[in-house]
């Protein structure tokens, strides 16, 4: 029971790391707790297996607790009741996701510390090593599922910017590897140590590595960032401050109208060279905006560019879409969403569950997700969009980077929502923009919008649930870090090269 204590602690630690409370100095030990327990071994697998699933939960389930802001869904005439059970529904779904992660690698490394088992230096190394990449290619694994978002590595966004450089190597899994990696280091370290004092040296170790780390990303994030005239694009942003609970009715439809359409006209006259608006600002197809909006007509005035949430159509349903519009009032170019939400925006296994869902959809159509080869042209070249929930996804914006997107614009909702998951989300995108090299402009209905540099400094980061607009220069880049080109190779060589090891000692 202790050791469960134990466990569940370590991962309310981890779980602290995350925005908007930011303790990330824990990430850095909050997993040494559960990989002494591991390395310790019960003989009973199943006991293993429940500090895994202890510390697993606690991370989880406290860092993804925002989800549970989606109750009440009143508004939407779910009664209270039903709304509450579907949102601790989703919370309890998408920690066990996650926790699922932990098992397995508890499960593994259980094996692993059969076979390696030496109290040795050498064996201590070889657990490091297999442990950091058993962990990498789980989070890897997961990040292709249509369900992830907690990653270790987004523990440091965004405020430990020096060791997020290292997402310019090979993503995100490079800050994850460098997280589980110091704290197997220390883990190992004090059981040498409690094996014998003269191992006391062996702590130096992690805290080298860790320094080292940090150390080469100072003077990543030291070195100037071009910002060449000819490249410089003044970017305004709009978030409208729109609640869901009106969002949708005949009075949401005319406040956002007519905030984003005055937003429109003021950043025109500032001289900006585009706008940018959020996640579905006006929730109706642009043809139906085109024959009754001011927005329209104001387009025609201002001859500003615009990108504007809106639906597209499509056969057998609707996209969620960012339209590219230029100064004639013409749609140039239309992003449909990749990346979809799970119950959210479309219902896995439809067969199945669609008459049960179907009822707490607010529209009479079904989303459907955009092409993930999409490229998007816009009146200063290639961009790179994502969506909301898209921000998780690293691959996402690595692929639209390698085919020659030279910046970043992000559109989302935010309302659905604690005030956790706005700060979480900023926190994505702030990895984004580091791994990509590339500045981003994004906009948000209720907060956070902001504008970030290619080392993932915020230039300016707006207030939560207030109506705010806002403009700076933003800059096209066309270089290409080891992430755009290669994409994740580290944990592919880790992966193979601990194996080898794992064989190697077998053998041995």
């Amino acid at each position: 029971m202790v050791r469960f204590l134990w466990a569940i602690l370590a991962g309310v630690g981890m779980g602290l790391t995350v925005a908007p409370v930011s303790w990330w100095l824990l990430a850095w030990i909050s997993l040494v707790p559960l990989w002494i327990i591991v390395r310790l071994g019960e003989k009973s697998l199943k006991k293993q297996l429940l500090y895994g699933f202890g510390w697993g939960f606690a991370y989880h389930g406290l860092a993804l607790f925002w989800i549970t802001g989606i109750h009440p869904m009143t508004w939407m005439g779910v009664p209270w009741l039903a709304s509450l059970s579907i949102a601790l529904f989703c919370w309890l779904f998408i920690t066990f996701w996650g926790t699922a992660i932990v098992l397995t690698w508890t499960l593994v490394m259980f094996y692993v510390n059969k076979s390696v088992n030496q109290s040795s230096f050498r064996d201590a190394l070889l657990r490091v090593f297999i442990g950091t990449a058993l962990w990498c290619g789980l989070e890897s694994l997961w990040s292709q599922s249509p369900l992830w978002w907690t990653t270790l590595a987004y523990s440091q966004s965004p405020h430990n910017l020096l060791i997020l450089q290292l997402g310019k190597l090979s993503g995100f899994t490079t800050v994850t590897a460098a997280i589980v990696a110091v704290n197997g280091l220390i883990a190992e370290s004090l059981l040498l140590i409690r094996q014998s004092r003269q191992n006391l040296a062996f702590l130096s170790l992690p805290l080298l590595i860790c320094f080292s780390l940090h150390l080469w990303g100072w003077n990543t994030y030291h070195k100037p960032i071009e910002k060449s005239r000819d490249l410089g694009i003044k970017i305004g942003v709009i978030q409208g401050n729109i609640p869901n609970t009106i969002k949708l009715s005949p009075r949401g439809f005319q406040k956002a109208l007519e905030g984003y359409t005055s937003g429109y006209q003021i950043l025109a006259d500032q001289g900006v060279d585009a706008v940018l608006t959020p996640e579905t600002a006006l929730p109706y197809y642009w043809e139906n905006l085109v024959n009754n909006s001011s927005i329209y007509s104001a387009i025609l005035a201002k001859k500003t560019p615009i990108w504007l949430g809106a639906f597209g159509k499509v056969d057998k349903g609707y996209n969620n879409s960012l339209l590219t519009i230029d100064g004639e009032g013409q749609v140039i170019s239309r992003y449909d969403k990749v990346i979809l939400v799970p119950l959210g925006e479309y219902v896995p296994f439809q067969e199945i569950l669609g008459g049960i869902v179907d009822r707490l959809s607010p529209l009479q159509a079904h989303l459907i997700p955009g092409d993930p080869d999409q490229i998007i042209n816009s009146p200063f070249g290639k961009i790179i969009v994502g969506i909301c929930y898209e921000s998780a996804f690293s691959e996402h914006f690595r692929r639209q980077t390698a085919r020659g997107g030279e910046f970043i614009i992000t559109a989302s909702n935010n309302a659905h929502y604690s005030h956790a998951m706005p700060a979480q989300h900023h926190a994505q995108d702030t990895m984004r923009a580091i791994e990509t090299d590339r500045w981003m402009a994004r906009a948000t209905n209720t907060g956070y919008s902001a504008f970030v540099d290619p080392h993932g400094n915020h230039l300016w980061l707006s207030d939560l649930d207030k109506y705010q607009i806002h403009s700076e220069t933003i800059y096209r880049r066309d270089t290409r870090t080891l992430y755009v080109r290669w994409g994740d190779w580290l944990t592919k060589v880790l992966i193979i090269t601990a194996g080898l090891a794992w064989l190697w000692r077998a053998w041995d």
